[in-house]
């Protein structure tokens, strides 16, 4: 965990306890009080909509990249965040309505879910699970559980990642993005 320390205005860095004049002087409001809390670093990718709230409503739990980016990662924690922008694809739709089987309503509710924090926050947590290449050669059954994991078709030769234990934080944590992993400091407060 992460733990930063500001000290009172004026305090240059002393840490006072009891009945000091530093204490004094935070009951007359001459001096701020000293904030202390814990944030958790995460590695952080972000993902656009509706992929996002996918993964975090639990839909989508294999992710595809033509990189191996997530095989650092494996056996730890993910965070999500929404980007700005959406996918430009329509698969996702197409995988939804058809292999998973969900209606129209079914779809805009779950749309609506992924949307509960806006666009360009860390909004959760995930795990991350084993790395591997999707081989050309795969067909059928196989390949066609793997697209809806994803719920993305066209999986062969990217890089897919078992995702699991998805969860929503407290509340979003405004953040801008960035092009491939980065880390987001997320206060304690947020986790459930």
């Amino acid at each position: 965990m992460y733990m930063e320390y500001q000290p009172l205005e004026g305090d240059r860095g002393r840490v006072s306890a009891g009945n000091s004049s530093a204490e004094e002087e935070v009951r007359r409001g001459k001096r701020k009080r000293a904030v202390c809390y814990m944030a958790v670093p995460v590695w952080c990718l972000s993902f656009r909509q509706p992929y996002a709230g996918l993964v975090l409503d639990g839909v989508k739990t294999v992710e595809s990249r033509w990189k191996p980016l997530l095989a650092p990662l494996e056996n730890q924690t993910l965070a999500v965040h929404i980007a700005q922008r959406d996918w430009e694809g329509q698969d996702w739709r197409a995988v939804l309505g058809g292999p998973l089987g969900m209606d129209p309503a079914q779809i805009r509710a779950l749309l609506e879910s992924g949307e509960r924090f806006g666009r360009g926050v860390v909004a959760g947590l995930v795990d991350v699970g084993e790395t591997w290449q999707c081989s050309t050669s795969l067909q059928g059954e196989e390949l066609q559980q793997l697209e809806r994991s994803a719920v993305l078709i066209g999986l062969q030769e990217k890089h897919l990642t078992h995702l699991s234990n998805p969860r929503w934080l407290k509340e979003p944590l405004s953040a801008r993005g960035g092009r491939d992993l980065w880390t987001v400091k997320i206060p304690a407060e947020l986790l459930l």
